[in-house]
């Protein structure tokens, strides 16, 4: 069953849908929760994220997906948001889900898109006890290469806290928040199974984002799925297809994994 549902984070009302199979109520079930993308919301391009959770919820496994303060439907003004702050929301969403008496506490993922997945790395790898598996798609861990050259805008108006960004007002302390944050350093702890997809020829943040994540950060723990054409929101349905195909077919192989 979809429904909307609501949590409220430091004064912050953040509001999303879960996606939950029927029967969770009488035997709990695992859980997913997805992570938007910067300037992104819980829908994501081409219904990416409603897609993905109706996928998973077919084969028993419930989905979460909401908007971090000053995105989409939720709480709180963009130009406030920062990286520290979607990282606190994201923490909170993923206590608030394990808590649901419909889920199984061990068996909770975290699927990110973009700096989603900068943020799913970094959650996984601060609290790894509480993640089952991990899938980033896309992972925007050069997002401190991003702020620099958004930090040269911000430069030529020193007078100014926010830079318009495609009609997006982007907070300076974003940036600022952004270089203080080794992403790669952060995720490490995390030991579980890691999947990540990624477009070659993704201009936004370049394949060899993902390799570094896998060479560097997780190892043999990770099996890298490239994509050859793909764009960095998988803006093809043949792509779009591929991307939710391997993420549901990792979530839901309790042997395989990988």
């Amino acid at each position: 069953m979809q429904r909307a549902v609501e949590l409220e984070v430091e004064g912050l009302v953040l509001r999303g849908m879960e996606h939950v199979p029927e029967g969770a109520d009488r035997e709990p079930v695992p859980a997913a929760i997805l992570f938007h993308g910067f300037t992104g919301t819980h829908i994501e391009p081409h219904q990416l994220f409603v897609k993905l959770s109706r996928a998973l919820e077919a084969e028993g496994v419930a989905a979460f997906r909401f908007d971090f303060a000053g995105s989409g439907d939720s709480d709180g003004e963009f130009h406030e948001m920062t990286a520290s702050s979607e990282i606190r929301d994201a923490k909170a969403i993923l206590d608030w889900v394990r808590r649901d008496p419909r889920i199984d506490p061990r068996r909770v993922s975290l699927v990110g898109l973009s700096m989603g997945g900068y943020v799913a790395s970094i959650v996984a790898g601060d609290e790894p006890d509480k993640v089952d598996r991990l899938v980033l798609w896309a992972p925007a861990g050069n997002m401190a290469d991003i702020a620099d050259k958004q930090a040269e805008a911000l430069g030529a108006a020193a007078d100014s806290d926010v830079v318009d960004l495609g009609g997006n007002l982007v907070g300076r302390k974003l940036y600022e928040d952004l270089k203080q944050i080794d992403p790669f350093e952060r995720a490490k702890p995390f030991q579980g199974k890691v999947l990540i997809l990624h477009g070659m020829e993704d201009e936004a943040v370049p394949y060899e984002v993902s390799i570094k994540y896998q060479n560097e950060v997780y190892g043999e723990r990770a099996r890298l799925h490239l994509i050859e054409e793909a764009d960095h929101t998988f803006n093809n349905r043949h792509w779009e297809a591929e991307v939710i195909r391997e993420t549901v077919r990792f979530l839901t192989d309790v042997d395989r994994g990988q």
